[in-house]
């Protein structure tokens, strides 16, 4: 599956807030996401993210702003790394308590 181009962040800005300006000239968000969504050259889909994340953001609709998200993906790097350290503290005690048994047979 080939990814997108990615859009700069002023891109976003301004499709989302050119969005949320033209709600009253069309019957419906989703009509207006998908008219401005052709005229930026991205997806239907991807705009109406945007706008979503967008609502989260602001307080407007219920879920994880990107600050949480974001903060959700450090917290998560952060474990993977502790627990490949604790995997390999683990290891490295086992093969000097192993070494120590060893030593004392002889």
């Amino acid at each position: 599956m080939k990814k997108s181009a990615k859009f700069s962040p002023e891109v976003i800005e301004r499709a989302v807030r050119l969005v949320f300006e033209a709600k009253d000239q069309y019957e419906s968000q989703w009509a207006a996401i998908v008219s401005i969504a052709a005229k930026i050259g991205c997806t239907s889909e991807t705009l109406r993210r945007w706008v979503r994340q967008h609502e989260r953001d602001t307080g407007q609709r219920e879920g994880l702003t990107s600050a949480e998200q974001q903060r959700i993906r450090e917290l998560e790097r952060e474990v993977r790394e502790l627990k490949k350290a604790n995997e390999i503290l683990r290891l490295a005690s086992a093969y000097f308590a192993q070494a120590e048994l060893d030593r004392r047979n002889k």
